[in-house]
């Protein structure tokens, strides 16, 4: 399955409560990205919280960008990318 880095801009800043609710809409997200075989596997959140890099895995970037419209989550870019190990020639 191809792996993809997704760009978000938040101009409120995201905000996900550390909470039952937090959680809940967590899942949520997980469920909905089923549908189209996209799976969330971690996301990285800029100190101000107004920009997130998500690593998806998914079958093409249309399926991020409908998953993406569903969990009401701004895309501004998606790239498919590779991992580099820096233990790969040890």
């Amino acid at each position: 399955m191809p792996r993809y880095v997704i760009e978000r801009d938040f101009s409120d800043g995201l905000i996900i409560p550390t909470d039952a609710a937090g959680a809940n809409a967590c899942l949520g997200v997980i469920d909905r990205n089923a549908d189209q075989e996209v799976t969330w596997v971690h996301s990285y959140v800029s100190v101000d919280k107004k920009k997130s890099f998500c690593v998806y895995d998914g079958p093409s970037p249309e399926a991020i960008r409908n998953t993406a419209k569903k969990n009401s989550l701004p895309v501004n870019r998606i790239t498919e990318v590779r991992v580099l190990d820096p233990y790969f020639y040890y």
